[in-house]
């Protein structure tokens, strides 16, 4: 994970130092906690990747955040989770969805997903974010550099209904 993606995660700008990222990380895991939050296994993943990114940073200072990233991400983690047929995986501090995606088109739409066509996914990315690359990356090349997890889905298989 990139630091300025990891410090828009925790909300962080300005000068900062271990216990503010410590303050900040703790902050952030009792807001998105999987027992308060639909959403929180995700987000905790979010967390957690920014949280050790960002523990052995001692650089300048940081640009100022202007955006709510934390919370925007939480809404579009929310708005899919719960939709059948999608896989969701976390690459740095974006969200890719592929999977049954056509069903789902217009809810992924409606929450600030976008669709990458070269990859053949959706993705959920920080609004300032500007492409360098237009789309040269596969999908393995990101999985390479900022790493990859899969957050576990329901499994809608094994539900019975009497």
């Amino acid at each position: 994970m990139l630091i300025a993606d990891a410090a828009k995660i925790l909300n962080l700008s300005g000068t900062i130092n271990a216990d503010i990222i410590k303050q900040a990380y703790r902050m952030a895991a009792k807001k998105y906690h999987p027992d308060v939050n639909p959403a929180g296994v995700e987000m905790m993943q979010f967390i957690n990747n920014a949280y050790d990114t960002l523990k052995e940073y001692k650089g300048e200072e940081l640009t100022e955040t202007t955006s709510n990233y934390p919370e925007e991400l939480n809404s579009a983690l929310m708005a899919i989770l719960g939709l059948i047929g999608l896989d969701i995986e976390i690459c740095g501090a974006w969200v890719w969805v592929t999977g049954d995606t056509r069903t789902h088109k217009e809810v992924l739409k409606e929450n600030g997903y976008k669709y990458a066509s070269k990859k053949k996914a959706w993705n959920f990315r920080p609004n300032e974010w500007k492409s360098k690359s237009r789309g040269k990356s596969t999908m393995g090349d990101i999985r390479m550099r900022y790493g990859s997890t899969t957050p576990a889905q329901p499994n809608y298989d094994r539900l019975s209904y009497a």
